[in-house]
């Protein structure tokens, strides 16, 4: 019986966490030994190293690939792979003799998502085409079929019940994370905080499995793309491929164009000009719906696995959503989407100058998605990309700051660095052993907690948050939460939020803060009760709301009257100096 055989490939094994999809094809991460920011000059105590910290930092510890070396490697290794829908009873063994027949396979995996399915990665591209032509076509009984030679296949048995005895046991890859439930009990083992935070890291993130299948969905679309534009890449962008993606999240891709722009640049050196007749439309819009347009009908009508094809092309940023049932993931299509792909880089490269990055923003943003803070459906909630935002904020603003600001990555930058699109300056370094390490050796423990203090004292009336500057400037407009673009320095990335949904994370926060501040976690320990980050992970709920919202009011109360008894001392004071006099 196919089965987990002890459970993700690359887990928490004798205490050791590993980062999937990181060191494997990128040589893991700058760690936190050599991501110095700035010189603050200030004392810190250095803190004592907790579970997974060791383990992680040893991971990212050799010089980071940069993003677009990553981006380069994955879509060269995508266009060798392919996808075999397997039967229930199988013997892998056997079907990797047969598949071997036409090339040397380099890795492979299997997994379940509608039933069992074989990545196969070939050593040499034309692998896949011995294959292709070695292959039969679907016989049309019931249905006609759309003669695509695609690189997904279906693998069968002749002989289904004289081959059922030949069945091995197999191991499958998990491509979702546990229930939250399950992680709790999994935090409560842990020795600190910090642990916890790392156990839900290696929990949630995504894994080197996962990673591959999202890298050949696109390759899959791009497949599609070629056959009206030959020299067209289809990338990933967004939480596929910035260090932050949570197992079961969407996969962001974008058909791009740039390298058929190099490509009419250098047609134009020499001693005349030649160029295509192209079809001239009126605006880029325009031009990208149209394209979108036909991408999309082409993999509704003959993608194979693709359906619940929509297009979008009204939106801000057009694009096709739909469902990609081999992969089992869901996808959104849009076209040359530059300044995102930076977005994405700018994400990467803070996720890898030091291990406590991703560890703060997963376990935020699975905090936030308990208590309803967050959703996967469009509306007036704070988003995951605002979230991660504020968190990459509020380690720019530590002392010494554990994360440069964007500003300070440009100065790094030199002339392959370069970048302006759409008018848009979107500069820095790309290079990660040009940025310094840090000094800042403040544990997991007191970053969570001070995170939500931070912002649950942030005055949102009044300042809004600028990763560029890495500090609070006054709001240019009247949006209840305003966090600048990174990039486009005009856009309020944050502008859905509304005031009541603002008011609510505040008083998240604050509670959260209270919790951590208050917690005894020995007691805890001995009542059986979940502490720490697991505590954080179980909704406060309704009985709790007013004894939080008097809690809220208390923190402002005992503000207020911490402040007054200050104002008493310094009067007492002078009074006691005049008196003196």
């Amino acid at each position: 019986m196919a089965h987990r055989a002890g459970g993700r490939a690359l887990s928490l094994m004798r205490g050791r966490l590993r980062l999937p999809g990181l060191a494997a094809v990128v040589g893991g991460c700058a760690g936190r030994g050599q991501a110095r920011l700035g010189s603050s000059g200030a004392a810190v105590q250095r803190a004592p190293r907790t579970a997974g910290a060791e383990e992680a930092d040893a991971e990212v510890n050799i010089r980071k690939k940069t993003f677009a070396e990553v981006q380069t490697e994955r879509l060269e290794q995508a266009e060798r792979t392919i996808l075999i829908k397997c039967p229930s009873k199988l013997n892998e063994k056997k079907l990797l003799q047969y598949l071997s027949s036409h090339g040397n396979i380099k890795s492979h995996f299997l997994f379940e998502n509608r039933g069992i399915h074989a990545l196969i990665e070939f050593s040499e591209k034309n692998s896949i085409a011995s294959l292709q032509d070695a292959v039969g076509i679907p016989s049309a009984v019931e249905h006609h079929v759309v003669p695509f030679k695609s690189r997904l296949f279906t693998f069968m048995l002749k002989n289904p019940v004289s081959q059922a005895a030949e069945e091995t046991p197999v191991h499958l890859s998990p491509q979702s994370h546990i229930p939250v439930k399950d992680l709790i009990q999994k935090l409560c083992h842990a020795d600190s905080i910090s642990s916890q935070m790392y156990i839900l890291l290696n929990e949630y993130q995504l894994t080197e499995e996962n990673i591959r299948l999202r890298f050949l969905a696109c390759s899959l679309v791009r497949d599609f793309a070629r056959a009206y534009f030959p020299d067209s890449v289809v990338r990933p962008f967004g939480s596929s491929v910035n260090t932050f993606g949570k197992l079961g999240c969407d996969v962001d891709m974008f058909l791009d164009f740039h390298d058929t722009q190099k490509r009419a640049t250098k047609m134009k050196k020499g001693p005349f000009e030649m160029e295509y007749q192209m079809k001239r439309l009126p605006s880029e819009r325009l031009a990208n719906q149209k394209i979108l347009s036909v991408i999309g009908d082409c993999l509704d009508n003959f993608g194979p696995g693709c359906v619940s094809v929509q297009k979008i092309l009204n939106a801000r940023c057009p694009l096709v959503k739909f469902s990609h049932q081999p992969t089992g993931f869901q996808c959104d299509l849009s076209v040359s989407n530059s300044i995102a792909i930076k977005s994405s880089e700018l994400l990467y490269i803070y996720g890898c100058l030091d291990s406590r990055v991703r560890a703060l923003v997963f376990s935020v943003r699975c905090w936030a998605r308990v208590h309803g803070l967050t959703n996967s459906a469009p509306g007036n909630w704070i988003t995951n990309f605002s979230l991660t935002m504020m968190v990459m904020f509020f380690l720019q603003k530590r002392s010494p700051p554990i994360i440069p600001t964007l500003d300070q990555l440009k100065v790094l930058a030199d002339d392959k660095d370069m970048h302006v699109i759409g008018g848009y300056d979107c500069s820095f370094v790309s290079d990660l052993s040009k940025i310094k390490p840090t000094e800042n050796t403040e544990t997991l423990d007191v970053l969570l907690g001070e995170f939500f203090e931070y912002f649950g004292n942030f005055d949102f009336r009044k300042n809004s948050i600028n990763l560029r500057k890495g500090k609070e400037v006054n709001k240019p407009e009247s949006s209840p939460l305003y966090i600048w673009n990174p990039f486009e320095q005009d856009l309020n990335i944050s502008k859905n939020v509304n005031q009541p949904q603002l008011e609510k994370f505040v008083a998240m926060a604050r509670e959260t803060a209270w919790i951590l501040q208050k917690e005894d976690k020995t007691q805890r320990m001995i009542n059986k009760e979940p502490w720490g980050l697991a505590a954080l992970m179980i909704p406060f709920g309704k009985s709790n709301h007013n004894k939080m919202k008097n809690r809220v009011k208390g923190i402002g109360s005992e503000t207020i009257r911490s402040l007054l008894d200050s104002l008493k001392l310094n009067s007492a004071s002078s009074l006691q100096k005049a008196v003196e006099k």
